[in-house]
């Protein structure tokens, strides 16, 4: 079987006949071991699958969209890009469904900063195939999600957001702004901030997988 993305795979502890899976997505200029790290603390019955971005940077780090900046230096991410990353994990969560004992009510994606910004808009645009969000330090951009995303069914979505209140890579006002548009459209969202920058705390991570277990 040829996947649509290079990946690594922890098997569950606990095996059933159909498994939980977590899809870890890392951020801009990162790769699939950057989340996989934590991986052994995750719990027992998921299988956890830890994806590689599709475009190379060199140096064993990867991007699931181009960052680009102007003459006046601001930044713009490419849409085209993004949106067909989008696509990539789509389908990808489709293959391992259908290649691993999976249970396809039972996903979550996990994204870090770009990987959390395409967590956010798969899980918009293709409610059907993602339970839960994981959203650590990114923002909901909607730009990259089905421009007709707010008619799908919201109502078996659930997302933990979290952010660092000194985040010098994405500002927290990003992800504070997020928050109404999100509710708005009648998903269940909890949000939280950590006094860190552009990371992982250890307390975000013990608060996640709390809620995960929840």
């Amino acid at each position: 079987m040829n996947f649509s993305l290079h990946h690594i795979v922890r098997e569950p502890k606990i095996k059933k006949e159909k498994n939980p899976l977590i899809l870890l997505l890392h951020g801009y200029g990162s790769n699939e071991e950057d989340l996989f790290s934590f991986a052994s603390e995750l719990p027992d019955e998921y299988f956890v699958i830890s994806v590689r971005a599709p475009h190379d940077m060199m140096y064993n780090s990867f991007a699931w969209y181009a960052i680009n900046f102007d003459a006046d230096e601001n930044k713009f991410s490419d849409i085209e890009q993004a949106q067909s990353s989008l696509v990539l994990i789509a389908t990808f969560i489709d293959e391992v469904v259908q290649n691993y004992p999976i249970d396809q009510k039972n996903v979550t994606l996990i994204g870090f900063s770009q990987g959390c910004i395409l967590s956010y808009a798969v899980a918009l645009t293709y409610p059907e195939k993602v339970q839960r969000v994981v959203a650590m330090s990114g923002y909901l951009n909607t730009e990259i999600a089905d421009e007709d995303f707010a008619k799908n069914d919201f109502s078996n979505l659930k997302i933990f957001a979290s952010h660092g209140t000194v985040d010098q890579v994405i500002p927290v006002d990003w992800a504070r702004n997020s928050i109404p548009k999100i509710k708005a459209l009648g998903i269940d969202i909890v949000f939280k901030e950590y006094p860190v920058g552009h990371g992982v705390a250890p307390q975000n991570f013990y608060d996640f997988k709390n809620w995960l277990e929840a």
